[in-house]
């Protein structure tokens, strides 16, 4: 069997440039990303979706894969893939910020484990609220929702030297204030009861001073803070889910996929 150099070439821009994509949105997506999802089975879910999804590609642009505009198309497809992960990252990077905000004025500042997703110390509260989100994540189906729009995008935004505009990108960093605005609405329940906590301790440390305020005050504030986390639980769930939703828009409204 013989085959032609063009032969060879366009077999490698069929398969590798929709690889480049599928596989950069797996590196940077959240869930797909984890420390606890080994490098073998990430690279063998981007080659499976890779290959499912390139017999109903449009037809790739006749260009050499080691060419100039070869490689112009390579960073294309990676910081589009790259693009979706990071918009979902934000979402739960909204939750790692209100976690830490709340707990700091809880009182549990110093209790920190490491975040196996990111390999980074966070705070007890901002790690529970992330295992919710990803639980969330799962169940509401949203990886493949996710493996959905990378799909799509290939109709929509195919491959090509042109790629995202720079509008979608500013749009892309300015969506990123919802995510401190989202951490705020998290931890602004916890953060405003807590300061009433605080002045009612020192309102009776003042009318006993005989009290120890750490001995007192600290305990009792960590009580409040849990049946604060408790109540203000479902209002979690609700900014994360309505982030949730945001970022898939944007992902769509980015990659111009139909809906």
């Amino acid at each position: 069997m013989v085959f032609s150099e063009a032969q060879l070439n366009a077999w490698l821009a069929a398969y590798l440039w929709p690889l480049m994509r599928v596989g950069s949105m797996l590196l940077a997506a959240p869930v797909f990303n984890s420390r606890q999802l080994p490098v073998r089975i990430r690279l063998f879910l981007a080659l499976m979706i890779t290959w499912v999804i390139v017999p109903s590609l449009p037809v790739q642009p006749a260009i050499d894969v080691l060419s100039h505009d070869g490689f112009i198309i390579l960073l294309q497809q990676i910081l589009i893939g790259v693009v979706m992960g990071f918009i979902l990252q934000m979402v739960f990077g909204a939750l790692v910020f209100g976690g830490q905000a709340a707990a700091y004025s809880m009182g549990l500042g110093f209790a920190s484990m490491v975040d196996p997703q990111n390999g980074v110390q966070v705070p007890v509260l901002a790690q529970y609220y992330l295992i919710l989100a990803t639980l969330l994540f799962l169940i509401f189906n949203g990886h493949l929702l996710l493996i959905e729009l990378v799909a799509d995008s290939f109709q929509s935004l195919p491959v090509a030297v042109d790629g995202i505009s720079r509008n979608s990108l500013r749009e892309i960093v300015a969506w990123g204030s919802r995510m401190f605005a989202g951490g705020l609405l998290i931890a602004l329940p916890i953060i405003g009861a807590m300061l009433l906590v605080n002045m009612g301790m020192g309102v009776v440390m003042r009318a006993a001073p005989q009290l120890n305020i750490f001995s007192v005050g600290f305990p009792v504030t960590m009580l409040m803070g849990f049946a604060l986390m408790w109540v203000t639980l479902p209002n979690v769930l609700a900014v994360f889910n309505n982030l949730q939703e945001e970022a898939f828009l944007l992902i769509m409204q980015t990659l111009q996929v139909a809906r």
